[in-house]
C-alpha cells in the first residue's frame, strides 16, 4: 500500500503534496492500463447511453445491468424512442433490475430532455431531470463529457481508505473534497472508470474490510421480490384478478392482504392500474 503509513499519520485536513498526488494517480492509472474492464456502457459512452447505465447502475451490481443494458438499448436505442415508451414494453424490458420506478423516472427525465431539445451538460440542470440526484449527475458529466468534476461511489470510498486518504469515519463532503484534490485533471472519465475497477478487483470489501456505508437488505422471500414479480406477471398478461395473479406468482402462501397492501402501493406509485371491475394490470401511459 503505496500511503499507508502517511495516511495513518496526516491530518485528513491537511494539503496533499502534488508529489503523492502525481504517485497515486500514475500507480491507478498504470494498474488499469493492464486491467480495465470490457463494460458495454463504456464502448459508446453518448449522453444517453451514460443515462441509461448510471440509473442503472443505481442500487444494482455491475454483473445484473451488463445483459440488461444492452437488451434496453436494442429496444430502446435512442432516447426518442425511450421518451415514447409505452409502459408494459418499457417495465417489460427493465423486468430483472430492480426497483422499478427507475424505469418510469428514466422515461421521465428522457421526456424533459426531448421536451427541451438538448441534453443539459449542467449539474443544476441535470439534476432538475426526474430520478437524478447529486453523485448521478456528476457522473453523466464525468462520463459522457469527460468534464473535471469527482464524484465518490463505494468502490472509490473504499479506495481513498484503503490508501490513507480517509478513514471509515470521513464525512461526504470531505471525501468528496478529497476527491477532488486526487482528481487526474482531462482524464476524468478514464480515472473515475480506473478507480472503480480497482476498488471492484484489487481493494475489495472483502480484502480491506472497508464496509459500505449503507447495505442492501436481503432480496429473497422480501417485499422487494414479491413488487417484482408483480409488475412481471402483469407485463406479461392483460390484466388480472386478485386470485388470478396471486396463482402466478412463484412465492405460495402469501396472504391476500399482503398482496393487496403491495398493491395499492404500486398503484400510487402509477406502476400499476387498477380498473372498475377490480382488475389488475399495467397502464398503457
Amino acid at each position: 500500500m503505496l500511503f499507508t503509513k502517511w495516511g495513518e499519520s496526516r491530518d485528513l485536513n491537511s494539503t496533499l503534496s502534488s508529489d503523492v498526488v502525481e504517485s497515486f494517480q500514475s500507480e491507478i492509472m498504470d494498474w488499469w492500463s493492464k486491467n480495465a474492464r470490457d463494460l458495454p456502457w463504456r464502448r459508446n459512452p453518448t449522453p444517453y447511453n451514460v443515462l441509461v447505465s448510471e440509473i442503472m447502475l443505481q442500487q444494482t451490481q455491475v454483473s445484473r445491468v451488463i445483459s440488461k443494458y444492452e437488451e434496453f438499448l436494442r429496444e430502446f436505442p435512442d432516447i426518442e424512442r425511450l421518451a415514447a415508451a409505452q409502459t408494459k414494453h418499457l417495465l417489460r424490458t427493465w423486468s430483472g433490475l430492480g426497483y422499478n420506478r427507475r424505469a418510469l423516472w428514466l422515461r421521465e427525465a428522457a421526456q424533459q430532455i426531448v421536451q427541451r431539445g438538448f441534453f443539459p451538460q449542467d449539474e443544476k440542470e441535470l439534476r432538475n431531470l426526474k430520478g437524478i440526484g447529486p453523485y448521478t449527475s456528476r457522473s453523466i458529466l464525468i462520463f459522457a463529457f469527460n468534464m473535471d468534476l469527482a464524484a465518490v461511489d463505494t468502490n472509490i470510498r473504499r479506495v481513498l481508505i484503503s490508501k490513507g486518504f480517509a478513514s471509515k469515519d470521513t464525512s461526504e463532503d470531505e471525501l468528496q473534497k478529497i476527491a477532488n484534490s486526487l482528481l487526474l485533471k482531462g482524464q476524468s472519465s478514464d480515472w473515475h472508470n480506473a478507480l472503480m475497477d480497482y476498488g471492484a478487483e484489487v481493494l475489495t470489501s472483502s480484502k480491506t474490510g472497508i464496509a459500505p456505508t449503507s447495505k442492501q437488505p436481503k432480496f429473497t422471500g422480501s417485499v422487494r421480490q414479491i413488487r417484482g414479480e408483480i409488475v412481471r406477471v402483469l407485463t406479461e398478461c392483460d390484466t388480472l384478478t386478485l386470485d388470478e395473479l396471486i396463482s402466478l406468482l412463484k412465492h405460495r402462501g402469501i396472504k391476500h392482504t399482503e398482496i393487496l397492501l403491495i398493491l395499492e402501493k404500486l398503484i400510487s406509485e402509477n406502476l400499476v392500474d387498477k380498473d372498475e371491475t377490480g382488475r389488475y394490470g399495467i397502464g398503457e401511459s
